[in-house]
């Protein structure tokens, strides 16, 4: 039987509408969670069979495994591999929804949260949004690069770097084939260094076999870093050692410098230094990133919301923050923790822990961090690791690094694929994923709009 004013089938099927989103029916306390990422589906696989309605919301049907996002932007891997449908992550936990949408205000008076295709009221909420990229107030930079933050950046990448070594193989201007050919890398933490080392292998493996009417040495990387070390968050050592590793694939690394200006040609340095580049990749900083709503009274540097020991955003009582977009502020972190997978990871499972005793009326511990240890890669068979008192790279570091992102990544066929391509790669360094899929073509600057502006215009009095 059907009810004709809403369209919903009765009987067993208990669904209601809620402001246009249909939920099941539950009497259990709800927790609206908002993003998918580490942080938001730890808590999701903690709170799985449990007294609670949980409801993940995330403006894509999927969760990405954002630390090998670099290995499908060097047409290492294929993007099927490294992401995850959160509907077959949820197959069978019958207290879990997901719904498709983007959110776009916190309700906090009425406990409602807004998306872009209705209303949910929650009895408790977590911000899971992590960050996006920050490239600090200079809109040509923003306009003219590619930043590497989601399954999306990495493709732009590899269509936007195969195109341009296509478009180098037509030219006949020396000026332009540099350019195209030429690849700045901003940021010198685990993404940039882990970009840069893929790029030289690609340079060094790839393109004399693809493009053997120009020698390799025609491609040069530049990895640029605002600070004198790289890796700034891993030990001196492990710095020293990655500025070695990418010395001996060519890549040339500038310390202290930093990027002032890029119209999607000209690179312009503090230092004044001018490098022809049509492609240029942004790692060099994030910011946090969730919908309004939230007091801005609330937020500490790099835009993130600051929680108290217990993840509670700071003037609300049952919201939360986890993962890179939350800032536990105290004496032991003036910046809070870092924002890495490992940290995300534990503050789902804590958060999982909490609000279940919270429910049922059970005191709670404050969150501490426990450190794991770091670990980056440079290349192919060179990494560096800092675990605990153990400073150390090379081959170990490197297969260390493999195991641990192998066995982190979602979905037995994904590890398959991926340990596949890895095992292929490790005896031929052939990268099988050199597809021009779709044309990338970047968003027109402000010049070039007014000049095009201005040939219509030209036409229009012609015509007349």
């Amino acid at each position: 039987m059907k009810d004709t004013k809403s369209g919903l089938k009765t009987g067993d099927l208990a669904c209601k509408i809620s402001d246009t989103i249909c939920l099941p029916d539950s009497k259990l306390p709800r927790v609206v969670i908002i993003g998918g990422g580490f942080a938001g589906l730890t808590l999701v696989e903690k709170l799985k069979h449990k007294e609670v309605q949980v409801i993940l919301f995330d403006k894509n049907n999927f969760h990405q495994f954002q630390p090998l996002l670099y290995q499908v932007a060097t047409s290492a891997l294929e993007p099927d591999s490294i992401v995850f449908p959160f509907r077959k992550q949820i197959n069978g936990y019958k207290n879990i929804v997901f719904r498709l949408a983007e959110v776009e205000e916190i309700q906090a008076s009425s406990n409602t949260v807004v998306t872009n295709k209705g209303k949910v009221h929650y009895d408790y909420l977590v911000l899971a949004t992590g960050t996006t990229t920050n490239f600090f107030g200079m809109d040509a930079v923003e306009q003219n690069s590619l930043g590497m933050k989601d399954i999306r950046d990495s493709l732009n990448i590899r269509h936007m770097m195969l195109q341009n070594l296509e478009q180098a193989a037509i030219t006949c201007d020396d000026d332009e084939r540099d350019a195209l050919t030429n690849f700045v890398i901003v940021g010198g933490g685990p993404a940039g260094v882990e970009m840069a080392g893929a790029l030289a292998e690609f340079c060094k493996y790839i393109l004399p076999k693809d493009y053997p009417e120009y020698p390799a040495s025609i491609m040069n990387i530049y990895l640029v870093e605002a600070s004198g070390e790289l890796l700034g968050a891993m030990s001196d050592k492990a710095s020293v050692k990655t500025l070695k590793y990418l010395g001996n694939l060519g890549v040339e690394v500038l310390l202290n410098e930093s990027v002032t200006d890029y119209d999607g040609r000209e690179v312009r340095t503090k230092s004044d230094k001018l490098i022809l580049a049509r492609n240029l990749i942004w790692t060099a900083g994030v910011k946090g990133q969730f919908p309004k709503g939230i007091d801005e009274k609330y937020l500490v540097r790099g835009n993130r919301l600051k929680t108290d020991s217990y993840l509670k955003v700071e003037g609300y009582e049952n919201i939360f923050a986890i993962g890179d977009i939350a800032a536990i502020i105290t004496e032991e972190t003036p910046k809070g923790h870092p924002q890495v997978a490992q940290t995300a990871i534990q503050q789902g499972k804590y958060l999982g822990n909490s609000i279940l005793n919270i429910i049922n009326n059970k005191p709670i511990k404050y969150f501490k961090y426990k450190d794991k240890g770091s670990l980056a890669t440079v290349g192919k068979r060179k990494a560096v690791a800092d675990i605990g008192t153990f400073k150390f790279g090379g081959y170990f570091a490197w297969l260390l690094w493999s195991i641990v992102h192998l066995m982190s990544i979602s979905g037995f066929r994904n590890r398959l694929m991926v340990g596949f391509n890895w095992a292929v790669s490790y005896f031929t360094y052939e990268k099988s994923n050199r597809l021009i899929i779709r044309n990338f073509k970047k968003p027109a600057t402000t010049s070039e709009e007014s000049k095009k502006s201005n040939i219509k215009t030209l036409e229009k009095n012609t015509v007349q």
